[in-house]
């Protein structure tokens, strides 16, 4: 079902091959996290992007740091000792990796518009902070990622966003309401919205069109899934209360620029895999955008 590498390189060569998902005006997208469930190294989710015909993503922390050579904890080593070790390391390693993986994917025809490293958290120091915007920035991405946190951490993020030209798209799940992210909006015009519309939706039990709308100048990024209300499961596209068809398309007639990306968090059914899913759901946003 995947290509080779023999494969992949003849497909990266010829132009024609190159993946194309703008769709309709709108750039759909992918977070790697949505190929968890399958090996993912670098060369690994590059495959993957093409298999799907997708050209941009938001790049998880991990594949990128194990490329570029992020210590390992070994045997015997205590969390607090390997977190300093990374911190260490962070804090002096060059950016050539990250260039190259910025290269390797732009020559196959996908851009990395976003990344989410775990490098953000209040535990994290300010040279692992200033380490994730410079890596950001060599992989060719115009914002990070984070889970959305107290007014502390925004502040300090948002401050350090400014001092070094890097947007924080902010992320929440179904502890959403349509004024959480006020606060940081208010600090720093570097602290911005990831918007995942599916929890939203979930955890609202009710459309984030109306989010949408009001914000649409301060998201960055939206992650699309499909989910029940009430805080309910997740679902596959178009089986959930997740208005799928709306939110698509006020993104599509009001030419917002934040890129769709698509989350994969449904049960993968028997015989399927990530591949195969993630394509459905493009194939489910290529119907909406195109009818």
């Amino acid at each position: 079902m995947f290509l080779s590498k023999a494969s992949l390189a003849g497909r990266i060569l010829r132009a024609d091959a190159k993946p194309n998902s703008v769709i309709a005006g709108v750039q759909i997208g992918v977070i790697t996290y949505s190929f968890r469930s399958m090996p993912s190294s670098i060369d690994d989710l590059l495959k993957y992007c093409l298999a799907c015909n997708i050209n941009a993503i938001e790049l998880m922390g991990d594949a990128p740091e194990a490329y570029a050579g992020i210590p390992k904890r070994e045997q015997g080593q205590s969390r607090d000792d390997h977190n300093k070790a990374v911190a260490q390391w962070r804090a002096t390693v060059s950016m050539d990796k990250f260039k190259e993986i910025r290269k390797m994917f732009n020559d196959a025809g996908v851009t990395i518009y976003a990344w989410k490293p775990s490098a953000l958290d209040p535990h994290n120091t300010d040279e692992e902070i200033i380490y994730a915007f410079n890596a950001g920035k060599a992989l060719g991405a115009s914002h990070v990622t984070v889970e959305l946190g107290d007014a502390a951490q925004t502040k300090r993020l948002g401050d350090l966003g400014a001092a070094h030209k890097m947007k924080i798209g902010y992320h929440a799940h179904t502890q959403a309401t349509p004024t959480i992210w006020d606060t940081a909006l208010s600090q720093s015009k570097y602290n911005c919205i990831n918007l995942d519309a599916g929890h939203y939706a979930s955890g609202t039990s009710s459309s984030p069109v109306p989010f949408i709308e009001k914000y649409h100048d301060r998201i960055v990024s939206m992650h699309l899934k499909d989910r029940k209300y009430h805080d309910g499961p997740n679902a596959p596209w178009g089986q959930g209360d997740t208005p799928l068809k709306d939110i698509l398309l006020v993104v599509k007639d009001r030419k917002y620029k934040f890129p769709v990306t698509i989350e994969l968090e449904y049960d993968i059914p028997k015989g399927s895999d990530a591949v195969a899913e993630v394509k459905k759901c493009r194939d489910y946003a290529e119907q909406v955008l195109k009818a």
